[in-house]
């Protein structure tokens, strides 16, 4: 097995990368603009025709009444919680214990806004209605997570969200939708956006992950919301003069992918049972309900990353650039299907799998 390079430099050699859509490069935005009119106007300080239309186009396909694009997700949701906190009058939410705002975003919810998090279920678990029901005190808000990314992608079956919703409705406590890879979540659900998004009052999306935009998202929900979200972009510094040159690539991404979801969870769970059939591997989960799922080792991190290596360089087909430790003994990486999946020839996968399965055995 190669001593000489690294597991990044392994995968960046390997010609048959498994996730994702591609690099991402400048090419990702000369595609987006290479059908773009170059008289077409800009927006200007969110508006005209370029970003108005976009967001009526958002707002329709979410079923909300309006919608407003944010030059960031992260940006977005604090403003979104902070809204309903001022409405409710309370400075408290809820949301998983693995929350983007929890533990990504350094604490802005809390420094910039002073708002307290009530960390809902096990880290390890989804938030279900007992969850809801047993929270023991009065929150502005509760912000929910489809799919919940750091344990695999989870998903509560939808009887159970459209339940959270009614209870959430009948005690008066506002639902917020971190819908970063919604889209991902539907052909699971066999819903459309529109009535996913039904079960809550407002709902972020992102165009930058199971998408593949630059960057960007959207926040919908009633006009008195939205309008009221423009004042605190204007406030976090993110009403810029011009937004196109992420809106371009959100649009033209979004209308060229969102309908290959069905096609990327499919793949997705052929992937994950190949893989779930090699020595000491599993998927979390067992069988994927989104587009994306984890892949757990169990095997020491450092007696791994050789065996990786020696599949790329022997097969050229490159699963991950890196490791997550989750004991002395056990790793993890997470796997996500976009257009790249679908054109690796089915001999190659296999071989590389079967390469892997042999090489873990023998370790």
């Amino acid at each position: 097995m190669s001593e000489t390079k690294s597991l990044l430099e392994a995968f960046n050699a390997t010609a048959m990368k498994l996730a994702g859509h591609g690099k991402r490069d400048i090419e990702v935005l000369k595609e987006a603009f290479a059908g773009v009119d170059g008289q077409t106007d800009s927006d200007i300080y969110g508006g005209g025709r370029l970003i108005e239309d976009f967001q009526a186009e958002m707002a329709e396909v979410l079923g909300k009444e309006t919608a407003v694009f944010f030059p960031s997700g992260t940006m977005a949701q604090q403003i979104a919680l902070r809204i309903w906190c001022d409405r409710k009058g309370m400075k408290t939410v809820a949301y998983h214990p693995l929350c983007h705002l929890e533990i990504h975003e350094q604490d802005g919810l809390k420094e910039l806004h002073h708002i307290e998090p009530l960390l809902l279920a096990d880290k390890d678990s989804l938030i279900t209605l007992d969850d809801v029901k047993n929270i023991g005190r009065d929150i502005a808000c509760l912000l929910l997570e489809l799919p919940q990314r750091e344990i695999g992608g989870q998903l509560p079956e939808y009887a159970e969200l459209k339940a959270i919703s009614a209870y959430c409705r009948g005690q008066g406590i506002i639902l917020h939708l971190d819908g970063a890879r919604l889209f991902e979540v539907l052909p699971y659900y066999g819903k459309t956006a529109a009535e996913v998004c039904s079960l809550f009052d407002s709902v972020y999306i992102s165009f930058y992950k199971g998408i593949g935009g630059i960057a960007g998202a959207i926040l919908a929900g009633s006009k008195e919301f939205t309008e009221e979200s423009k004042i605190w972009k204007r406030r976090h510094g993110g009403d810029l003069v011009s937004l196109y040159p992420y809106i371009v690539p959100a649009r033209y991404y979004y209308r060229q992918r969102a309908g290959k979801m069905g096609q990327y969870y499919e793949e997705a769970k052929e992937l994950a049972a190949l893989l779930g059939g090699c020595h000491k591997v599993s998927t979390l989960p067992q069988q994927p309900v989104s587009n994306m799922f984890h892949v757990h080792f169990a095997i020491a991190k450092e007696q791994l990353e050789p065996i990786l290596i020696t599949v790329y360089e022997q097969t050229g087909v490159g699963l991950t650039a890196s490791l997550r430790e989750t004991g002395e003994t056990s790793c993890f990486f997470e796997m996500h299907i976009g257009d790249r999946y679908g054109i690796i020839p089915k001999a190659e996968l296999g071989a590389a799998v079967e390469l892997l399965d042999h090489l873990i055995k023998q370790a």
